[in-house]
């Protein structure tokens, strides 16, 4: 019975370890997993971790719902004057909501990204390039088309499959045919020619003005020293000629001084002679003045006079003769 027992045991050990071992599965971080049973997707999702599953009958598939890369490569494109051209790789860089992997991988599969973006990505390019010419494709509008293709794909995924984002996307210069890449290099050639030329005549002009401006600001310069050179003669010239006038007002004063003086010690004059010289004064001075010339004749024959009126004014006509 023991030994039986032990049989048993050894019969079990095995097929636990092979039932583990197959219904034990991992899934790592950033990923989620959704399962199948006979072919049908189940309801359960699960996270990163160790998780169990019912071996051989069920399978499960991992899903990323951290950023990821995809890489479209060697995308035909037809311009609108005919010439096809190819894109030789275009990465789609999206991001998987993990509440929307069920719905996407239900509608979409594991493989989501085949149809949302690669297959959407041909669309969309070969739709920009239909309605573009090789010059717009290559060269004008190509900043533009990494922008225009994120939020074209955007757009749809949004009526599509919500909860799915791209973010940016990035496209490599196309292949064009050899006979017009060779045409374009030539012109990138002559077009880089002309804007050394261009940068070369900007340097000269800036040459120019600089000359141009420190010919204005010498000559500016020298006017300026001029101008103050010349409000300094003119203050000097001012300061002597206030000083003139300032010497001519003294000089005036001086002289005005001594008019007044002149004319007051006249005056003072005048008024002293016409108190000295009264007729009182005169008459006297004339008595004076006649007896000190008087002559005494003897003989017999002596002369007569009579003085009347002795007014020295009228001096010689106050004699009269006897």
């Amino acid at each position: 019975m023991q030994q039986q027992y032990y049989g048993y045991l050894l019969f079990l050990i095995p097929l636990i370890a092979v039932f583990v071992s197959y219904s034990l599965h991992e899934i790592e971080e950033g990923h989620m997993s959704v399962y199948y049973r006979g072919g049908a997707l189940l309801s359960s999702t699960n996270g990163p971790g160790y998780h169990l599953m019912v071996p051989f009958l069920t399978s499960y598939k991992t899903v990323q719902v951290t950023l990821q890369t995809d890489e479209v490569k060697n995308v035909p494109c037809g311009t609108s004057g005919g010439v096809m051209i190819y894109f030789d790789r275009i990465e789609v860089v999206n991001i998987l909501n993990p509440s929307s992997v069920h719905a996407i991988v239900k509608n979409y599969t594991a493989d989501y990204d085949k149809t949302l973006i690669f297959h959407k990505v041909h669309h969309e390019l070969n739709q920009f390039c239909s309605v573009h010419t090789l010059q717009e494709v290559y060269i004008d509008l190509f900043d533009k088309i990494d922008e225009d293709l994120r939020s074209a794909l955007q757009k749809d995924l949004n009526n599509m499959a919500p909860g799915l984002t791209v973010t940016s996307v990035r496209v490599t210069k196309p292949k064009i045919p050899e006979s017009i890449r060779k045409n374009y290099e030539l012109m990138e050639a002559e077009k880089t020619k002309l804007l050394i030329s261009i940068q070369k005549q900007k340097v000269v002009e800036k040459e120019a003005e600089t000359d141009r401006k420190r010919a204005i600001i010498e000559a500016e310069k020298i006017s300026q020293v001029a101008q103050i050179t010349q409000d300094q003669r003119i203050m000097e010239k001012e300061s002597l000629k206030k000083m003139s006038q300032i010497d001519d007002e003294a000089t005036l004063a001086r002289k005005r001084s001594q008019a007044d003086s002149a004319y007051y010690e006249a005056l003072k004059n005048v008024e002293s002679n016409k108190l000295l010289y009264s007729p009182q004064f005169l008459q006297l001075k004339l008595y004076e003045a006649l007896t000190s010339n008087v002559k005494m004749y003897f003989g017999p024959n002596i002369p007569h006079f009579i003085a009347e009126n002795m007014n020295p004014l009228n001096f010689t006509n106050q004699f009269k003769t006897l």
